[in-house]
């Protein structure tokens, strides 16, 4: 039997009591479940019969039939799972009455669905004036264009903007957006909360996709809204700081990179390298009129250097450098290890979403110590809390059989 890891939070359980309802899948909404979890809320994800596709978004070595996919258990720690079909009178009753005991209800409907399913805010406010609707849309309500992480990327600039200036514009590698979203949403809750304890009221908070999206432009947007620049593929490299994201390959064939942003680091820089500093490259707006021959420069210095012995040095005289890590590399760190979450065999449970170290008064440790929950199976949980709702094993099993609840 899985024993879930134990070990001292990074956080207090701050959330501790609080109930939240998540009748969101894939990445934005969960990933807002799992953070409120791990603060210490109770969480229930409700599912469809078929449960949230990320548990069928496997990788090709995923071989086993755990329905807990990679994907899936990034964002779905410390919950319990119950898979009802909402459609049916009898399914929509059970998720009316978990709604009515949350304080938390968190949705990732296409705009009108939630609605034509009763499970919209008017309608669990009026169960629960004191609920907190935390809602992810993909362009907003007034739309009903669902949101995928991958066309808002593209739409929202980030896809052009990224890749090699000779290449095409290039999905990133992880799904920002929705990350970005969950981000904002997070804030928003918590925030929402706090004004119920200021009025007792409840609310309703929305973030879209899109604007979460062109929120986190940052420099990029106000390039182009201040100064009419329309920003292009510069590769790795900053389109205002040189060297600053340029990658560079060292004698012993790593790879390193640069994030150099004051002339004062250039010059340590440079003469750590050897490297003669031009006239025209002793200040950044030279350098970045002159990238090309900066870089290059550099390059052929950085290439006679092995990449551990250099990096070492610029530490010490901080100038801004690290390592290119696969993804190996990332969790030989220290402090990439600490988020991770493993059972007492060793065994991946999952990786934190609360990154901050500590949230104590004072800047104390926690006191409690709180058990880190795995990813559940579907429905895991259908009979406990059916049966905390009330229910009794004769109505459960009514339940199940039409399948309006799945149980294991």
């Amino acid at each position: 039997m899985f024993r879930a890891a134990r070990m001292r939070l990074a956080a207090p359980q701050m959330m501790r009591g609080m109930r939240v309802l998540e009748l969101a899948n894939v990445l934005a909404g969960p990933t807002v479940g799992q953070y409120l979890g791990e603060l210490g809320a109770s969480v229930v994800k409700v599912e469809t019969p078929s449960g949230d596709v990320t548990r069928t978004w496997r990788l090709p070595r995923e071989t086993t039939p755990d329905d807990r996919s990679a994907y899936f258990r990034t964002a779905n720690m410390n919950k319990r799972s119950i898979a009802v079909d909402i459609r049916t009178d009898a399914g929509l009753a059970i998720v009316h009455r978990l709604a009515s005991e949350s304080d938390v209800v968190l949705a990732s409907y296409k705009p009108g669905d939630a609605e034509k399913l009763r499970v919209d805010y008017e309608t669990l406010a009026r169960l629960n004036p004191r609920v907190v609707y935390g809602e992810i849309t993909g362009y907003g309500p007034a739309n009903r264009r669902p949101g995928y992480d991958a066309i808002v990327q593209a739409e929202a600039g980030f896809q052009y903007i990224n890749g090699d200036p000779d290449g095409p514009p290039t999905k990133l590698p992880v799904a920002l957006m929705d990350l970005l979203a969950a981000h904002q949403l997070k804030q928003s809750v918590i925030l929402a909360l706090w004004q119920r304890d200021r009025t007792g009221a409840g609310s309703h908070v929305h973030v879209s996709l899109v604007k979460a999206a062109v929120s986190a432009l940052a420099n990029q947007a106000s390039g182009y809204l201040h100064a009419g620049v329309v920003p292009a593929r510069l590769g790795s490299d900053h389109p205002s700081i040189c060297p600053y994201g340029t990658v560079f390959e060292t004698k012993d064939a790593q790879l390193l990179v640069l994030a150099v942003g004051s002339d004062r680091q250039y010059a340590t820089l440079c003469e750590e390298l050897a490297v003669v500093v031009k006239p025209e490259h002793r200040t950044n707006v030279g350098r970045v009129k002159d990238a090309g021959r900066c870089k290059s420069g550099l390059a052929a210095a950085i290439g006679r250097r092995d990449r551990a012995p250099l990096l070492e040095s610029l530490a010490r005289l901080s100038v801004p450098a690290g390592a290119v890590n696969a993804m190996d590399d990332v969790f030989r760190m220290r402090e990439a290890n600490e988020l991770v979450v493993r059972d007492e065999a060793g065994g991946f449970v999952g990786l934190r979403q609360v990154a901050s170290d500590d949230f104590s008064p004072g800047g104390s440790p926690p006191e409690e110590e709180s058990a880190y929950l795995p990813a559940p199976h579907k429905s895991e949980h259908a009979a406990p809390i059916l049966e905390s709702l009330g229910y009794s094993k004769d109505d459960i099993a009514a339940l199940a059989a039409p399948g309006v609840v799945v149980l294991l």
